[in-house]
């Protein structure tokens, strides 16, 4: 395999995949990158990429893996009895306030201050289509934006941005290759978390019950795994040509979206770590 280079520019971005708790391979790589100084002038995350786009942004190295390693086998955030008892798999409360609040403390003075972009994906349900939201100084908004990108179908309540109720980003632009192109930011590193070759079998239609005032989001699900696979295959032709960069694990994925097994995780923030130490940056004079 010839190794993977990429000549940071002014036109440089990060595009980050969801995938829930596969996202500890995406804390990974961007410690790696920040282990090197490597920034882009902007970066986009959807759902769980959102989230640990969030602390790349702050500068906090290691606040990712943390969050979704060391702090889950102490809480335990993640679960049915979670969805049972408050109505959403994961534990919200201390996901978006309690750990950027008290326990992990969010740095927004960095963020606020920082010269680069970063968008976050959400989906609204009333349209099916995905929009994307910048907010540097109101963390209140910040939190609204990364929460209702991390909102997963069915096993999380609909969340509100200004208003409007989303969902989960990945629903309708899972890897927003062309949302960073027509910003202005076609040169990519994509980082997925999902292996080479990894594609969705068929597609999935919502109990008629789920969303029924939604017809727009219905769609939008059902459609959901034929858009993932295009976007694949159109970030495969782009790495292709040598218009893009991508990152993503070596081998098959044993990590669930919910998992919950740290050794698994930890194994795989590793492989993530690793895969970013092969490509091999050159910044554009």
């Amino acid at each position: 395999m010839r190794p993977k280079r990429h000549i940071l520019n002014s036109q440089s971005s990060l595009v980050l995949e969801g995938g829930g708790m596969r996202g500890v391979f995406t804390c990974g790589v961007l410690d790696n990158l920040m282990d090197r100084g490597i920034r882009f002038p902007y970066t986009i995350g959807v759902s769980a990429g959102a989230c640990n786009g969030l602390s790349y942004m702050s500068h906090q190295r290691g606040r990712g893996k943390f969050s979704n390693i060391d702090l889950l086998e102490k809480y335990h955030y993640i679960g049915f009895k979670h969805l049972l008892t408050k109505g959403n798999i994961m534990d919200f409360k201390l996901l978006f306030h309690t750990f950027p609040e008290e326990i992990i403390p969010y740095d927004y003075a960095t963020f606020a201050a920082s010269k680069e972009r970063f968008e976050m994906v959400t989906t609204n349900i009333v349209t099916g289509e995905a929009e994307y939201f910048e907010e540097y100084k109101d963390p209140e908004r910040i939190i609204d934006i990364v929460k209702a990108s991390s909102s997963l179908p069915y096993v999380c309540p609909i969340a509100e941005v200004d208003g409007r109720k989303m969902l989960d980003g990945g629903i309708s632009d899972s890897i927003p290759i062309e949302r960073a192109r027509t910003q202005g930011f076609p040169n990519s590193v994509v980082v997925l978390t999902r292996n080479e070759g990894y594609r969705k079998e068929g597609n999935s239609h919502s109990p008629r019950i789920l969303y029924r005032k939604y017809p727009e989001l219905r769609k939008a699900l059902a459609m959901r795994n034929t858009i993932y696979n295009q976007q694949i295959a159109e970030v495969e032709a782009r790495e292709a040509r040598g218009e893009i960069v991508v990152i993503h694990p070596e081998h098959p994925i044993e990590v669930g979206r919910m998992e919950r097994d740290t050794r698994k995780l930890l194994a795989l923030y590793e492989e993530g770590y690793a895969c970013a130490a092969k490509v091999e940056f050159t910044i554009a004079e």
